[in-house]
């Protein structure tokens, strides 16, 4: 993930700033930078993957992550189908909503 992370000081800085630090310095600059160990797009995909099967609403961030990190329609709409059998059919239709507004 190239450009740098600030979701967690901009919306938690203020009220939360070691849980901000750790979301923006942590997850997504250390861990999120290693990509000579995985790339990011495999990283959106699990990400994707995990988030879809909760049913959180950080789901629809991740999707456009994915999106920019080279994840296509067509690994999306897979990926939503092959989870929709683990994960629940009602938390497919949502993310196929989200998938729909994201990549059209």
């Amino acid at each position: 993930m190239a450009e740098k992370q600030t979701a967690g000081r901009d919306n938690l800085g203020n009220f939360a700033p070691k849980f901000a630090e750790l979301n923006d310095d942590v997850l997504f600059g250390e861990v999120w930078s290693r990509e000579h160990q995985m790339s990011a797009h495999d990283r959106s995909l699990i990400t994707v993957s995990s988030l879809l099967t909760q049913g959180v609403p950080q789901l629809a961030d991740h999707m456009k992550i994915a999106k920019k990190n080279g994840v296509t329609k067509d690994e999306m709409v897979e990926l939503i189908t092959h989870l929709a059998f683990y994960a629940g059919w009602p938390k497919a239709w949502s993310a196929f909503n989200l998938a729909k507004k994201i990549y059209n």
